[in-house]
């Protein structure tokens, strides 16, 4: 069977779906690899580490894309390489399915089997292939190494003959991956933390990674199949920020990582909140790609409101891309080699896993996912 990696369409994106290390495993387990040329040059990457690996390197990207039976990306593909593809070949990659519903329409048409990364189930079994988890986890240590480089002090307390230092007091809202990750990097790096989400069950995971756990009675509240909190309605929105407001007047640093899945991110942080935080405070919002949680955040920019600095950085995973790139290449691989048959060295699509019933968008010219099935195909028309 053949394997496909090409570089990424994106121009800004400086991740990778595939290392050498990662390809090596690949080509074990039968497959006949191949990777556009040039792949991860720019993180030291070499056309000859690929070679060891086993890895073929094709020149030509439109000649992979035609002749491959998988394709593995990271980001979603242009419309016109979708038109590349063999009828019944496989696609694997991020999607941005909800923003980009078009591209799910010209899989369809070309008979493409399209399995999204965002939309892997968040089920023990299927962990290994979470690229969701993967690259928030990094995310959340990267939104603190920022916070740490703004902010006009220490992180650590140090008592010394010249004085001491209080530790800064790090806020974290949204205790999932991202957020647990910066709770426990910000307690690293010495500062006072503490913690809030919706989900009352997070609590013994965010006191497990060292900070205090902030609790607001909204009544009820929970979180979704998927693992992710449940939109709050306009009444608990209200009352979240007015708690807030005291928590974050008392913070350094915020961090927010709130996301609703396939909607607008909640604005928990008003300008109102902003103006009574200590000059000199950061924010960093990890939803600014949802829409954001802050008011006034601006996508890939840093603001400044009442003193308080706002940062609104998209892709952090992509500021440390020689791990994060490692990370989703497993997670890649991962996926391939639980559905890899071993006798016929073939990537095998079974029909009612929970996996890939979770995950597969298109299948034999039709749109199959249930989100977005409504969306009818014109493949068969």
């Amino acid at each position: 069977m053949k394997v496909f990696i090409a570089k990424e369409a994106n121009p800004k994106e400086t991740r990778v779906a595939m290392v050498p290390s990662v390809a090596e495993k690949l080509v074990r387990l039968g497959a006949e690899v191949a990777v556009e040329e040039g792949l991860g040059e720019h993180l030291y990457f070499t056309k000859e580490d690929f070679e060891k690996a086993g890895v073929k390197t094709l020149k030509e990207r439109q000649e992979g894309l035609k002749t491959a039976d998988i394709v593995l990306r990271l980001g979603p593909p242009p419309k016109e390489e979708i038109e590349l593809l063999q009828e019944g070949s496989i696609h694997i990659s991020h999607l941005e399915p909800f923003e980009r519903r078009e591209l799910l329409e010209v899989f369809a048409k070309k008979r493409v089997t399209a399995i999204c990364m965002e939309l892997i189930p968040r089920t023990t079994v299927a962990q290994k292939m979470d690229a969701l988890s993967s690259q928030a986890n990094l995310a959340g240590y990267v939104a603190v190494i920022l916070a740490a480089q703004r902010l006009p002090k220490a992180f650590p307390m140090y008592i010394t003959p010249a004085g001491t230092i209080n530790p800064a007091r790090v806020l974290v809202i949204g205790a999932g991956v991202a957020g647990l990750q910066a709770i426990a990097t910000a307690k690293r790096l010495g500062a006072r933390v503490e913690a809030y989400d919706t989900r009352p069950a997070v609590e013994e995971q965010v006191k497990s990674v060292g900070a205090k756990f902030l609790k607001i009675d909204l009544g009820e509240t929970g979180e979704t199949k998927q693992g992710y909190a449940k939109a709050l309605t306009e009444e608990q929105l209200k009352k979240q920020r007015e708690a807030m407001a005291k928590f974050c007047a008392q913070a350094d640093v915020v961090i927010t990582t709130a996301k609703v899945f396939g909607r607008k991110a909640p604005l928990i942080i008003t300008k109102e909140m902003i103006q009574g935080m200590k000059p000199g405070s950061v924010i960093v919002d990890l939803a600014v790609e949802a829409g954001g949680n802050v008011e006034g955040v601006e996508l890939d920019k840093e603001v400044e409101i009442h003193g308080v600095k706002i940062l609104g950085y998209s892709n952090l995973p992509g500021r440390i891309p020689l791990d994060a790139s490692l990370m989703y290449a497993n997670n890649l691989y991962n996926m391939v080699e639980h559905y890899w048959d071993k006798e016929t060295k073939r990537f095998t699509l079974k029909e009612g896993d929970e996996i890939l019933s979770g995950c597969i968008v298109t299948h034999e010219g039709k749109i199959v996912h249930p989100m977005f099935s409504e969306e009818k195909s014109e493949a068969n028309s």
